[in-house]
């Protein structure tokens, strides 16, 4: 056998080994997956993403996975994230045989970066867009902090009047008003909301590192379990989204509004938040919420922080599932 020979067998020898050593790992890492398989009734993974261009010609990047003829639930992300902050839930609810649609919302994430629309009513209509792009019906939606926001108005001025919503979840939302008024003394002072905007103006990049790995997450608290990937993953999203929309959208968030809202919705929601909520206070939140609604449950949890979707998912998301199979 000439050298040649030698040097490509014990190649073909090292690449064996490598597949082996590959192969072997694969169990340990399907560990991490959810306990039931992601699969449609074929047995096929069943994953999909696109755009659809609203009519103000803006692009909304949206998923779509699972089954097209189950339950849909569509998930709302917080400010100034992506519908990857809803991971843990769209797994646990393809999981459980649901439909999962998320989508980013207009400057944020993979959507389009514009300078016009990043209010509350367009928030509600891109997200009208996407749900008639899917035909969606029978939907429940659930929003997150911002996101809460944007269902609260999409349900009050698309999802009723169309007969395409089931039912609602608000989770540390902040409807009805988070900006401190004559007319709401509980909320949050104008100073406050300034600070956001100097600081993302100043350096965009460090003031997200400072809110996820202090407040959001409450992993400033005392004996608080800090992830660090969880806070990458936070500035990651962040990131990408436009600098002017989410500088814009803080006065969406913070000085829109919402009582009228919550006030016309009369499809069963859910209004749930921690009361260790550093960045939307509860009492001025879920707990009017509750009062505002006509057909509406509150759950507080204890010592739960605002980012509790994430932190505590192996809470949250049962919970989430009881009230849409109820």
């Amino acid at each position: 056998m000439s050298n040649d020979q030698h040097i490509i067998t014990r190649r073909a020898a090292l690449a064996s080994m490598a597949a082996v050593s590959a192969v072997s790992l694969m169990p340990a890492a399907a560990s991490a997956q959810p306990s039931r398989p992601l699969q449609n009734a074929k047995g096929a993974t069943k994953m999909s993403s696109g755009y659809v261009k609203t009519k103000d010609g803006v692009e909304i990047f949206f998923k779509d996975w699972g089954p097209k003829n189950a339950q849909p639930i569509m998930f709302h992300h917080g400010w100034p994230l992506s519908s990857d902050d809803w991971d843990a839930q769209m797994l646990f609810f393809l999981a459980n045989g649901y439909r999962v649609v998320a989508h980013d919302r207009r400057g944020h994430g993979r959507s389009s970066q514009v300078d016009t629309g990043n209010d509350m009513d367009h928030y509600a209509a891109d997200a009208f867009a996407v749900v008639e792009h899917l035909d969606l019906k029978n939907v429940v939606h659930i929003g997150h902090s911002t996101g809460g926001g944007e269902v609260a108005r999409y349900v009050a001025k698309f999802g009723q009047p169309h007969g395409r919503v089931a039912k609602a979840v608000l989770v540390s939302s902040v409807p009805p008003l988070m900006l401190k008024t004559e007319k709401n003394p509980g909320g949050t002072p104008i100073e406050v909301f300034d600070g956001f905007r100097k600081a993302l103006a100043a350096n965009r990049a460090q003031f997200y590192l400072d809110v996820a790995s202090g407040p959001f997450y409450g992993f400033n608290r005392e004996g608080a379990k800090v992830s660090q990937g969880v806070i990458q993953n936070w500035w990651r999203q962040g990131m990408i989204g436009g600098a002017l929309a989410h500088y814009e959208g803080i006065k969406a968030f913070s000085e829109t509004d919402q009582t009228e809202d919550l006030k016309a919705i009369t499809v069963p929601t859910l209004a749930m938040q921690g009361d260790d909520d550093q960045i939307v206070p509860y009492t001025d939140a879920s707990v009017l919420q509750a009062k505002l609604l006509k057909n509406s449950t509150l759950k507080i949890y204890k010592g739960f922080p605002h980012g509790m979707l994430t932190t505590h998912a192996e809470v949250i998301n049962p919970d989430l599932l009881a009230f849409v199979k109820g």
